[in-house]
């Protein structure tokens, strides 16, 4: 393979498992140790060469992502050319040394879903043309880098970047008992926003542990194929809003959900108004491809008192105040309520989840060792059920 001819892969020529610049057993070597960091198996020059065009940026990957999947025609031709070149490579032609020809087994299996779903779709393709669209569907459905490897990201307000979290919850939203109708206006809202339509940001906003954070979470595992990604981002970090979306206009073939968690603010706060703006009214518009979800225990997400409403309160002008103090739930255009269960509903809740977890037990001793955890702990909710549950499979 000559690689001097390469254009858009350039940057294979940093690596000197491809420049032929070790010897074969250093770059056996090398390539049995990233083996073990990223869990390739099989022909290791190949699926080291699929890895580093799946994950490291190029001139196509970074173009679909800046305009929303779409690519030119003489652009796809230049990287068309670019897999000829790599042809002997991906058919398996290349570095048949017995040892890196079937590295079957990696210490730690490839978590990579995106990575996993490309490796497979390569396996029978021989041409230049198809392995050159496998490459080119594979970033328009999963990006490369991080936003193809996470589905969670935190925000780093100093380096201004994303940063991929590793150990994401793995909730799904059959996994979430109860709560249908909310379920339903969440789902609803997320799959218009993946289809392009209008879309609200969310509000879900009530009682504690009755899973508000769990369904945004499960939205992120059930869209993910589809390029939804989540990014949360803290309260402290408001005042960087405009920022992370700035960052976020560079992946515009993926939807992201930014997310806040238990916000709330004090009267004497004044970040809201940097989610307000964020939201609706910044002289800079929000990308299309970004909404905001946040869950809350408070509707109106900052605190009121009842001196806030009395005739004595000192501002002249106490609508104005009281204005004030709503204004920000009011962006949120899809506000979801969820409610403490009832004591069948928490029953209920208990009972699915010992069934998924195989043990069935009498009615009556269900409603007791129940009611009686419940007494003993912070009311009836999804969380306090999730807690018996675990006690009572940790003392069998």
């Amino acid at each position: 393979m000559n690689l001097q001819e390469l254009i858009v892969c350039r940057d294979l020529l940093d690596e000197e498992t491809f420049t032929g610049a070790a010897d074969d057993f250093e770059t056996a070597a090398r390539l049995i140790e990233r083996a073990e960091r990223f869990g390739l198996r099989g022909n290791l020059y190949r699926a080291y060469l699929i890895y580093l065009l799946a994950h490291e940026p190029n001139l196509i990957s970074t173009t679909i992502e800046l305009h929303g999947g779409v690519i030119g025609a003489s652009l796809r031709e230049i990287f068309r050319r670019d897999v000829e070149i790599l042809l002997p490579a991906f058919r398996g032609e290349v570095m048949n040394w017995l040892p890196l020809l079937n590295y079957y087994a990696p210490t730690v299996a490839n978590s990579d879903e995106a990575l996993a779903a490309l490796i497979n779709r390569l396996e029978n393709l021989t041409t230049a043309d198809e392995i050159a669209d496998a490459f080119i569907e594979h970033w328009r459905r999963y990006g490369y880098g991080d936003i193809a490897a996470y589905r969670a990201f935190r925000w780093d307000s100093a380096s201004k970047n994303i940063v991929g979290i590793r150990h994401f919850e793995t909730i799904r939203l059959d996994d979430l008992i109860g709560y249908a109708h909310q379920k339903e206006l969440l789902t609803g809202n997320t799959t218009a926003f993946m289809d392009g339509k209008p879309a609200n940001n969310v509000l879900l906003v009530g009682a504690r542990g009755t899973g508000k954070s769990s369904g945004v979470k499960a939205l992120v595992n059930e869209y993910y194929a589809q390029g939804l990604r989540l990014v949360q981002i803290t309260k402290p970090q408001l005042k960087t809003l405009p920022d992370l979306m700035e960052t976020l206009r560079r992946f515009m073939s993926k939807r992201f959900i930014i997310f806040l968690d238990d916000l709330s603010f004090e009267e004497s706060e004044a970040d809201y108004k940097h989610l307000k703006s964020a939201i609706e009214g910044g002289v800079e518009s929000r990308p299309e491809n970004v909404l905001i979800y946040a869950t809350s225990n408070r509707r109106h997400l900052i605190r009121e008192t009842w001196r806030d409403r009395s005739e004595e309160h000192d501002e002249l002008y106490r609508d104005d105040s009281t204005n004030e103090t709503i204004s920000l739930s009011d962006r949120f255009g899809l506000i979801i309520h969820y409610y403490a269960p009832s004591q069948a509903e928490y029953l209920e809740i208990i009972r699915s989840m010992l069934k998924r977890r195989g043990v069935e037990l009498d009615a009556e001793q269900l409603r007791i060792e129940g009611l009686r955890w419940e007494m003993s702990h912070s009311g009836r909710n999804g969380r306090t059920a999730q807690q018996f549950v675990n006690y009572y499979l940790g003392q069998r």
